[in-house]
């Protein structure tokens, strides 16, 4: 017989946890799936400065279980598991959990988040979070008066290096082609950029460094008579060639744009099917931020006591 929930969230980022508070003290019961990576991106970080209520500081790990706590302080109940298919065809939902466990759920919410997209090298998760980063906003602060280097050539690439120019002493861009595939109005700030330097038809070999990120080798015209190999000095690595919404299996039953983002309606974390919601990075292309995730995690908690008190299947 499948177990049948009033309010499951599926996801243990921000935007979960903070779901998961807000429903836990509306008395919706909820039941919360954490996925393979508990806690979501921001356990891979090593200390966040900009989420409000931390003046100090605070690891990513150690944020993501204060927030698991509180969730648990109110009722909600945290499992491990990851969603393996969905039926959004008619309410309430089924949702099975490692192909064997089926859960009907009255409301959903999705908060399973964004992977960012990574070159493929070893080194890169050598340095994780020890000089490899895929959020100039999250840890840009961290480089300061120092050198970096973004990996990228489109919109996001030029907006991460001119936000790290405004804090490194200097920045360097490598672009795999021989051109930028940003708007015109972003290739032109990048370019007039006095701490920007871009390095094109250029690709990264490997970092270097001893416990930290102090290098990167990259080949320049690769596979060409002009082939040339170079070493640079460097304390940051930045990826910005794009993230990937964890929404795969999901697209069957509900909307997305051409990356995979899931729509919502009207500037809500309402999906177009009733009684769903999507919440936090899975459903954000622009701002990607732990702070914006848990506000999209509050607003769909609320949405979704909305629903259920209006159906009236409990007593929210």
């Amino acid at each position: 017989m499948s177990e049948k929930i009033h309010c499951l969230i599926i996801g243990s980022g921000p935007a979960g946890y903070t779901a998961a508070i807000y429903a836990a003290r509306a008395n919706l019961t909820p039941v919360l799936y954490e996925g393979m990576l508990p806690g979501g991106q921001l356990t891979a970080t090593t200390d966040i400065e900009n989420f409000p209520g931390y003046p100090d500081g605070v690891s990513g790990m150690q944020m993501m279980d204060d927030l698991r706590r509180q969730a648990e302080r109110f009722g909600a109940e945290i499992r491990y598991g990851s969603v393996t298919s969905v039926n959004f065809a008619a309410a309430p939902y089924i949702v099975v959990i490692d192909n064997e466990t089926e859960l009907v759920a009255h409301t959903v919410i999705i908060a399973t988040g964004a992977s960012a997209k990574y070159l493929g090298l070893p080194d890169e998760q050598k340095y994780a979070g020890s000089g490899v980063s895929a959020c100039a906003v999250c840890d840009g602060f961290f480089y300061r008066n120092r050198v970096v280097a973004v990996v990228g050539g489109g919109d996001t690439a030029c907006e991460e290096a001119i936000y790290l120019a405004g804090l490194a002493k200097k920045v360097y861009m490598i672009v795999r082609k021989n051109y930028l595939r940003a708007s015109t109005i972003m290739q032109e700030r990048v370019m007039r950029h006095e701490k920007i330097e871009i390095l094109f038809e250029t690709e990264t070999l490997g970092l270097t460094g001893d416990g930290v990120v102090q290098g990167v080798d990259v080949v320049q015209h690769k596979e060409t008579p002009m082939e040339t190999k170079q070493h640079l000095e460097i304390d940051g690595f930045f990826l910005a060639i794009g993230h990937k919404p964890n929404s795969e299996v999901f697209k069957n039953w509900l909307a997305t744009d051409e990356v995979g983002y899931i729509k919502t309606l009207n500037g809500t974390p309402k999906t177009a099917v009733e009684g769903v919601f999507a919440a936090g990075d899975v459903a954000d292309s622009n701002y990607r931020q732990a702070v914006t995730a848990a506000a999209s995690g509050c607003k769909a908690a609320i949405e979704a006591e909305k629903y259920l008190t209006q159906k009236r299947i409990c007593n929210a």
